[in-house]
């Protein structure tokens, strides 16, 4: 009976993570796809000047500068933020995959876990 009741809660956790990053994934792409779309609206017909490389405005570098673009009507604000959204779909799987390895018991999958939530954080902040 124990073994049943495992075998069942995995399986509810393996959906509730497939909807997760399906639904991370849909909402990032509707997000980049939106935003694309008020870019091209209001920019498209500009001429690009691909003599100087211009990277990423500070403001597009955190998630605040992202909600205040957003909030000040900024289209690649939108972008931005489906981009964050799609970075952040497997982070929160991995949290969730740990939380699910600590209510189960299963010590080691913690700690492999752990590592890589860790090295995720790492990459993310560092």
């Amino acid at each position: 009976m124990v073994f049943k009741r495992h075998k069942k809660s995995e399986y509810r956790f393996e959906q509730f993570i497939g909807n997760l990053l399906r639904i991370g994934v849909i909402l990032a792409t509707g997000l980049v796809l939106i935003g694309g779309i008020l870019y091209l609206i209001r920019h498209g017909s500009e001429v690009p000047n691909y003599q100087f490389f211009r990277g990423e405005p500070a403001e597009f570098r955190t998630p605040d500068g992202v909600k205040t673009s957003i909030l000040s009507g900024r289209n690649r604000g939108i972008i931005q933020l489906g981009l964050l959204l799609l970075i952040a779909t497997p982070v929160i799987r991995v949290a969730f995959s740990l939380l699910a390895f600590i209510r189960l018991g299963d010590f080691i999958y913690v700690i492999v876990t752990l590592i890589v939530l860790g090295g995720l954080a790492y990459s993310l902040i560092g």
